[in-house]
């Protein structure tokens, strides 16, 4: 996450716009994967470094919870944008001043494979209202984070990152 509030980055990566609305960045939100490479907005992480689901860290309240969601808008689908994101992870009931490790995996993680060209896989962050109040999308295909947080009655994120990723070719890997 930027070390900011600012959620510049996030709208020009289109980010807010295609999957969220504006909103104010309030928590502190750090999502590192095991090769140590830390996500950062726009910055392109390889396919083969991100097969392993990330360690994300959260700081804020213990008395809160919250609730991880990635998601690729990207993928190719129907001509409407609004339903082409594909969901890759929804974890819950994450402690604040924890991480996903302490949360409830509500949807498993899935490996990001970008085919053709960038790729944004957004993981963005919500404060739940109570505890176990979060249920599951119908299917990974065809999700839409506005209207998952709408059901759920989770409001405006409270952080967001996104890494790009596009497929590696074995030239790329050199």
């Amino acid at each position: 996450m930027a070390r900011s509030s600012s959620t510049e980055p996030l709208i020009v990566g289109r980010v807010i716009g295609d999957v969220l609305d504006n909103f104010t960045t309030s928590m502190k939100m750090t999502v590192t994967y095991c090769s140590n490479k830390q996500v950062f907005n726009g910055h392109e992480l390889f396919p083969s470094a991100v097969t392993a689901k990330p360690r994300v860290e959260i700081e804020g309240d213990m008395r809160s919870f919250f609730t991880l969601v990635m998601t690729d808008p990207d993928v190719p689908g129907p001509s409407d944008p609004y339903l082409r994101e594909h969901l890759h992870w929804i974890v819950t009931d994450i402690p604040g001043t924890t991480g996903a490790t302490f949360g409830k995996e509500l949807v498993s993680y899935e490996i990001p494979k970008p085919n053709i060209g960038i790729h944004r896989f957004v993981f963005v962050l919500f404060k739940q209202k109570h505890r176990q109040c979060v249920t599951p999308p119908s299917s990974r295909d065809h999700f839409n984070t506005r209207d998952f947080a709408a059901q759920n009655d989770l409001g405006l994120p409270v952080a967001a990152v996104y890494f790009n990723a596009q497929r590696e070719t074995a030239a790329r890997r050199r």
